[in-house]
């Protein structure tokens, strides 16, 4: 009885597995059985083509910095022409496929253009569109100047100035015309000053060896009140050696740092308690091997106790008239006591040293003087202005 279960059993899982072989051979073969129905099917018709113009045809003041752009769709472009008022074919590119084309030659401001575009869809058959449209007549244009300019060497202070000769009235949009990059990367910020300046810069000074690209991407963009871009610019600079000179009102020394280190202590005299020089964060920015010093420019009238008197190596730290200058009739009072009109007077040496070792965006730090704080829209007083201000950008 126990032999009889024994093989009862041997054949109910010899029983099993064939049934499982089965199931396993069977469902491969109703696979085949289905793949072969679905290669049996009709494939789906080529598709026409879907020809898009991005510009529709009579549009009207379109701004000639946006891309004139055609797009195929299940096809591809075969021809695309665009053309301005005197027939002359405006430059383009086709992307690597021949689905997309756009213009890379800027169109012109009050103009009438006519694009027509051929496509070839998957069916074999073309399609042709045109669109004939004109661009916008500005108002009036407006040239971006910059400070500092292309290939120059620049101090740390260096903030990147932008002077729009027309007032701004959409500044976020403006902003967004500026592309500022830096290598290495430098997070910055801008900060208006007027309806036509504004300033970039990061929270603390430059580094040294940090190349600076100024992309000004303003030609046919719209900055607002039907103010438009003139004309497109590249700007590049470098950071210089980092040149600090630290002016103290009280010991009435002059400590200049290149990168840290001290390279030279000079006596000075700053403004007279009538005069005092404004304390703060100065960037230097335009030398003179000769020049007069004229009170009258700052509104001192000569029987008002002004001046007018030529000077030699004289570099500007402000727009209010405070230079360093050489100064020969006050090394008697250079590092004891402080007469000038808000100068930083040095020996004439001295003076020639710092005009032939400084460049612009080199900063000069003003303690002690007894004067008002520095303003900082006086020259680049823009160190003046706390960071938590300055991202707020004073739109």
């Amino acid at each position: 009885m126990g032999m009889w279960s024994r093989r009862g059993l041997g054949v109910v899982a010899a029983g099993v597995a064939v049934i499982l072989i089965a199931g396993c051979s069977g469902g491969g073969g109703d696979a085949v059985a289905g793949g072969g129905g679905e290669s049996s099917a009709p494939p789906p018709p080529p598709k026409p083509v879907t020809l898009t113009l991005a510009l529709n045809n009579g549009a009207a003041d379109v701004s000639p910095g946006l891309p004139v752009i055609a797009t195929a769709a299940d096809g591809k472009l075969t021809d695309v022409k665009l053309t301005n008022p005197d027939g002359k074919v405006v430059e383009g590119k086709m992307n690597p496929e021949s689905t997309q084309w756009t213009n890379t030659e800027p169109l012109g401001y009050s103009k009438a253009y006519k694009l027509v575009a051929t496509a070839t869809g998957e069916d074999g058959k073309t399609e042709t569109k045109e669109s004939s449209f004109t661009t916008v007549k500005p108002r009036t244009l407006t040239y971006v100047s910059t400070n500092p300019q292309d290939g120059t060497t620049i101090g740390v202070g260096q903030p990147l100035a932008f002077y729009f000769d027309e007032p701004v009235a959409d500044k976020v949009a403006a902003e967004k015309m500026l592309e500022i990059t830096t290598e290495p990367k430098v997070e910055g910020a801008f900060y208006w000053f007027n309806k036509k300046e504004v300033h970039w810069r990061p929270e603390k000074f430059w580094k040294s060896g940090t190349k600076i690209t100024m992309n000004i991407k303003v030609y046919g963009k719209h900055i607002g009140d039907g103010i438009y871009g003139q004309e497109d610019r590249v700007i590049t600079t470098t950071v210089g050696d980092e040149v600090i000179h630290e002016a103290d009102g009280q010991t009435h020394q002059v400590t200049t740092k290149v990168n840290g280190q001290v390279v030279r202590t000079m006596p000075t005299s700053m403004g007279k308690p009538a005069d005092a020089t404004p304390t703060g964060t100065y960037v230097l920015m335009e030398k003179h091997a000769h020049m007069i010093m004229d009170s009258t420019t700052y509104g001192l009238a000569l029987e008002n106790g002004g001046y007018r008197t030529p000077v030699d190596w004289a570099y500007r730290m402000s727009n209010s008239g405070i230079f360093f200058h050489g100064a020969p009739w006050s090394i008697g009072d250079q590092g004891h006591r402080n007469v000038s009109h808000g100068c930083l007077n040095l020996s004439p040496e001295n003076a020639k040293w710092v005009f032939d070792s400084s460049k612009q965006g080199d900063v000069v730090i003003v303690t002690n003087s007894g004067g008002p704080v520095l303003e900082p829209w006086d020259g680049f007083g823009d160190w003046q202005v706390p960071w938590a201000t300055w991202v707020q950008g004073n739109r």
